[in-house]
């Protein structure tokens, strides 16, 4: 195996891993076990540490969903034409998706969203306030159309969008990685356009 591919290999197995049960409850043997490997010392050969490939697995991710984010704002304010709220929430929903590729290969959103229930801290660090610039923009946006709706209740309509947001996402994930209970339900383009509606709605509700 090619030295690329038994990073990505890592990577995968990792991520896998991590988005079922958290960082605390994967070990290094465990990971590289996973990827088919029978060096234990290739992760630390890569990556350094466990941290080391956390690290990069949420850049990695990050970096995607921001890129995504700012390319559809733009592109969007290219047409010529004010950006609206569906707008906004729209960016913030559709770069989220389909990040390994194909659907099935989703598992980002719950890698990060057990890794900042638990590991805050080295969530943020990872980020270091380089790769969440669409998402900032998002929220400004958001601010700057609904301007009616107080700051302080803006502020925690945004926390509960948030909240909405990982959590339908990661729901989406979960019925998508072969799970046929919920599949029926996720692939209809219906569902999505209802979150979207759903969170536009969260956000320009009367106070």
């Amino acid at each position: 195996m090619k030295a690329e591919d038994t990073r990505d290999a890592l990577k995968l197995a990792a991520r896998r891993l991590f988005a079922a049960r958290g960082i605390d409850g994967v070990s290094v043997r465990e990971i590289v076990a996973a990827a088919g490997q029978r060096n234990s010392g290739s992760l630390h050969y890569y990556f350094g540490t466990k941290e080391g490939l956390i690290r990069e697995l949420v850049v990695d991710g990050a970096k995607l969903i921001d890129e995504r984010r700012n390319a559809l704002l733009d592109a969007r304010a290219a047409d010529g034409r004010a950006i609206s709220l569906r707008d906004a929430v729209e960016a913030l929903v559709w770069p989220s998706t389909r990040l390994g590729g194909t659907a099935e290969e989703d598992t980002y959103i719950r890698f990060i969203m057990m890794l900042q229930m638990h590991h805050r801290d080295q969530f943020l660090d990872a980020l270091e306030n380089k790769w969440n610039s669409g998402y900032l923009r998002c929220l400004a946006l958001i601010r700057h159309l609904l301007p009616e709706i107080p700051a302080a209740i803006m502020t925690r309509r945004l926390v509960f969008m948030g909240l909405l947001l990982s959590g339908a996402l990661s729901s989406r994930e979960a019925a998508l990685d072969d799970q046929p209970w919920g599949r029926p339900f996720w692939v209809q383009k219906s569902t999505m356009e209802a979150l979207i509606v759903s969170i536009e709605n969260l956000l320009r509700g009367p106070v």
